[in-house]
């Protein structure tokens, strides 16, 4: 079947109604696709799946009527009829492309993200689907272990010989041999390349094949697959994954075989799981944004005479209940001094009277922070958008001294713009 691509961003509306659709940030669906993706969601409100719920909504809109707006969760979804959703970040200056490579630079950050190690401005992303480009990354990683070269082991094994090898297996010699009684089904273990981790790999090569529309990875597929020609399809994805143990011998496998994982259970990167499409590669951008700008100033103050800690989990806000988990936990032990800083993937509005949009919960969490951890030194990080230059001046004080600052991350300039961060925190 082939695929209808379909691109929108972050908070972009769909409707089903064509005319409407040349509004800036409207997005076109067909009806009957439109149908199938009202159906999912209210499928997944009724099963109360939060992370369905995050990632799109449905609603009205006057001269329009019934539309789905996306949220916070970017990625790839493909319905079963083909058409396949890309949803991209909303990302500050420069290209599409450009937001595409910092997606990808922000995704190896991300904790549970199977590849950490590609360079995102290799991978000729340029008009290239989310899905496709996915594709190239399991492509390097099973490049990479045939490199480092396929693992033999000894598997079990299930036949039914002319010579009694292993162990008999009784239920199945009755159910097969009752006639022939020359015969035994047996098992027994035999040593080759038809291990468990190999043929799930063979199985997700075979799987890709089919549903990429890439030529090159379609050729680079098939190159592959030359390379397990010894091994067989995974007669049960769940059981060989159950007998997939990664130790000291196969730590190689590891990566490739979370990505198999992902594209043959039809995982995702969120927790939930449906019957309404075919593939979901989803990722909640809140929590992108807060690994990718914790990992890049653990970077930066490596050098410096402070510790960092990320998710900190050091308070409650009762007596072990209600755990405290700031973003990024910065410590001077000489200096004593202590900062709290929190990410928020959200784009402020330059209205003052309003509060520049922060939410007031988020504040009271701020609050939260400063007196558990006994300081003044409160930091808001933002991703800048249009409203903002990224030299604004922003601060609350309360009464007894908390500062709640707030600055705005180029996530195409991480470290440069995290350099100026570390400049304003004064250290």
């Amino acid at each position: 079947m082939k695929k209808k691509l379909v691109e929108l961003r972050e908070y972009d509306v769909i409707t089903s109604i064509q005319e409407t659709s040349k509004e800036r940030g409207v997005v076109y669906l067909d009806k009957a696709s439109f149908s199938q993706l009202e159906n999912l969601i209210l499928n997944f409100s009724e099963s109360n799946e939060a992370d369905a719920i995050d990632f799109l909504s449905i609603s009205s809109k006057r001269n329009v009527g019934k539309i789905i707006r996306a949220k916070n969760y970017v990625g790839v979804l493909q319905l079963n009829n083909g058409v396949q959703l890309q949803i991209l970040p909303k990302i500050h200056g420069g290209t599409q492309d450009d937001s595409k490579k910092t997606f990808l630079k922000m995704l190896k950050t991300l904790r549970g993200f199977p590849s950490k190690t590609f360079n995102e401005s290799n991978l000729n992303t340029e008009k290239m689907p989310i899905f496709e480009i996915f594709i190239r990354l399991y492509i390097r990683e099973v490049q990479h272990l045939i490199k480092l070269g396929l693992k033999s082991a000894y598997y079990e094994v299930e036949d039914n010989l002319k010579v009694l090898k292993g162990k008999m297996n009784f239920s199945q010699q009755i159910k097969h041999n009752s006639v022939q009684k020359e015969r035994f089904y047996v098992q027994y273990d035999k040593f080759g390349l038809n291990r468990p981790e190999n043929r799930l790999i063979k199985s997700t090569l075979i799987k890709l094949a089919k549903e990429s529309e890439s030529a090159e990875n379609m050729k680079e597929l098939r190159k592959l697959l030359a390379n397990f020609e010894l091994v067989e399809l995974s007669p049960s994805i769940e059981k060989d994954f159950a007998q997939v143990k990664i130790d000291r011998n196969s730590k190689d496998y590891e990566t490739v075989l979370n990505w198999s994982k992902i594209f043959l259970r039809n995982q995702s990167f969120t927790t939930f799981v449906g019957t309404s499409f075919v593939q979901a590669l989803l990722f909640p951008m809140d929590r992108v944004f807060e690994d990718y700008v914790g990992r890049s100033l653990r970077r930066i103050m490596h050098q410096k005479e402070w510790s960092i800690s990320l998710q900190d989990r050091q308070y409650h806000l009762f007596e072990k209940q209600f755990e405290l988990r700031p973003d990024i936990v910065l410590r001077n032990k000489v200096e004593q001094r202590t900062i709290i800083i929190d990410t928020k993937w959200k784009l402020l509005k330059n209205t003052p009277n309003s509060n520049y949009g922060i939410s007031q919960a988020d504040m009271y969490q701020m609050y939260a922070y400063a007196k558990k951890y006994e300081t003044n030194e409160i930091w808001l990080l933002y991703p800048i958008n249009d409203e903002f230059k990224g030299n604004e001046e922003i601060c609350f004080t309360s009464d007894d001294g908390v500062q709640v600052k707030v600055f705005f991350v180029d996530c195409h300039r991480i470290e440069e713009s995290l350099e100026i961060a570390v400049d304003k925190f004064g250290i």
